[in-house]
């Protein structure tokens, strides 16, 4: 092996390198905070794992329009076309469930995982939305799987909408807390970006805002 095939390695294993790190960067790491009992009750009943029902949104022309234009922007990361409408069926109902936008919601999951349903942070956050296992000691029960679909997505819908709650609506400094990283502008800049930049549903266009009302 020649110098410059050594340099050219060389340079490809810095590279690959700094991605990494770039993306455990990215990856959540929300913090645990003291709760009382009524919102650790809420929050529990809120991730019962219970089966997502029928989302009546898709069956319409407009739902339809959005189911197949989100899978297509999706088939590169999820080949499979039922894996896809699986997970978008998912993604919109656990996030409308917990009063979340899931245009934006996706900006997050490409963010957190990049769509990866087993990746693992170097903190031990888990699955599409890195869900910390604290939370499942904390408000949920010992048989509940951060890797499955369902489960993940919905404690991490919730946990952003309780951090909504907690910043009065700002959803910039509620993506800062499900981060780890409240008061820095990179990670809620980056959702934004990609929110914007990839999901928004174009025939009825949306802009992202700084701030969602807190559920009554």
């Amino acid at each position: 092996m020649n110098l410059k095939t050594l340099n050219i390695l060389g340079k490809s294993l810095i590279a690959a390198s700094a991605l990494m790190v770039a993306m455990a960067a990215h990856a959540g790491g929300q913090i645990y905070e003291p709760m009382s009992a009524s919102v650790r009750a809420a929050l529990g009943k809120s991730v019962a794992d219970s089966p997502v029902t029928h989302v009546s949104f898709l069956d319409n022309p407009h739902g339809q329009a959005w189911l197949a234009e989100m899978s297509q922007r999706l088939s590169k990361r999820m080949p499979d076309p039922q894996q896809r409408v699986d997970f978008l069926n998912t993604v919109y109902y656990e996030a409308t469930r917990a009063g979340l936008d899931p245009e934006m919601v996706l900006g997050l999951i490409e963010v957190e995982s990049g769509f990866k349903k087993y990746a693992i942070s170097s903190v031990s956050a888990r699955g599409y939305m890195q869900v910390m296992p604290f939370w499942v000691k904390t408000v949920g029960t010992p048989n509940q799987d951060l890797f499955q679909l369902r489960t993940n997505l919905r404690y991490g819908c919730n946990i952003l909408r309780l951090y909504l709650d907690i910043e009065k609506g700002n959803l910039y400094r509620a993506l800062g807390r499900y981060n780890g990283s409240l008061g820095k502008p990179e990670y809620p800049g980056m959702v934004l970006s990609a929110w914007q930049k990839h999901w928004t549903f174009r025939p009825f266009t949306k802009t992202a805002q700084n701030a969602i009302p807190p559920r009554s």
